[in-house]
């Protein structure tokens, strides 16, 4: 599946565009990371490409054809949407909320056969949260809730999984689950995704291709190793940044560290991302 944004800008009623001229494109078996600070419009920019919200201008494409143009039903059988983890106000357990993942597939008032309780439980396994079987969601942790979801969007059988920042408030290790079970799953399955994350270098290990979100409304797409660099994150996160690569038992790694909050309040101007001596660093070493 090709999944395109083209030429697509967004504003809510009688405001100026909070998005503008974003275009993006991602193929089979690629992951797409979307980088930005916080409040520069990323939820949003996932919400108008899953017709959520209508976008002021341009469109998103499946397959060439218009959003519009797909039925519904159609749409989410290729597209697995995870959206931010929160507590469920129900008491499902982990399989019946897996289930919920098959509606786009039944027909109306149907209910779920013997083949899809058994994807259900495949769609844990795969994420390795089988042993969650019976638990009710309100009672596991965050990190499990979040596998939970995941599973959820698997049991659709997607071409696509989009997920809005699948590994914030959670700890180290709950975070490399997360991201490491995302691209085992893309690899394997080939199927294509689209991420909403704060973590730089979630990105870079992750992703083909990247999408970075500035605060003056502009953006940067491309490879995500050509994308993420410390240029552009000084310009998108007003901090200053380096990326450093390492080998670790046997393989590269890449880091990427803050070193202090720039104040371009002093002097905002930015050539070529150097950044002039009064432009200080509030914290950190100038």
């Amino acid at each position: 599946m090709t999944f395109e944004v083209r030429n697509a800008s967004f504003g809510y009623k009688g405001g100026k565009n909070i998005l503008s001229n974003i275009s993006l494109c991602v193929e089979k078996g690629e992951i797409l990371s979307i980088l930005g600070s916080n409040g520069v419009g990323k939820t949003t920019l996932l919400r108008c490409t899953l017709g959520f919200q209508p976008w002021r201008k341009g469109a998103t494409f499946i397959d060439g054809i218009e959003w519009s143009k797909w039925k519904n039903q159609d749409i989410w059988k290729k597209i697995g949407y995870v959206p931010q983890a929160k507590r469920s106000a129900f008491s499902y357990t982990a399989e019946e909320m897996v289930l919920l993942g098959r509606n786009a597939h039944l027909g109306l008032l149907a209910q779920p056969s013997k083949e899809d309780m058994i994807l259900a439980e495949k769609c844990l396994e795969m994420v390795g949260m089988e042993r969650l079987k019976g638990k009710l969601c309100n009672e596991i942790s965050g990190g499990e809730l979040q596998m939970v979801l995941i599973a959820r969007a698997l049991a659709t059988d997607p071409e696509m999984l989009i997920l809005d920042e699948p590994e914030s408030n959670l700890d180290f290790k709950n975070q490399l689950i997360v991201i490491n079970t995302i691209k085992d799953i893309c690899d394997r399955e080939g199927i294509s995704s689209i991420i909403n994350t704060h973590y730089p270098e979630h990105a870079i290990a992750i992703s083909k291709k990247a999408l970075i979100l500035n605060r003056d409304g502009s953006n940067v797409f491309g490879k995500a190793k050509t994308v993420i660099t410390e240029k552009n994150l000084r310009k998108a996160f007003d901090v200053d940044v380096r990326i450093r690569s390492f080998e670790a038992e046997g393989e590269m790694h890449t880091c990427v560290l803050p070193i202090g909050i720039i104040d371009n309040s002093v002097n905002p101007e930015v050539v070529d991302g150097i950044f002039p001596e009064q432009n200080r660093l509030i914290h950190g070493v100038a």
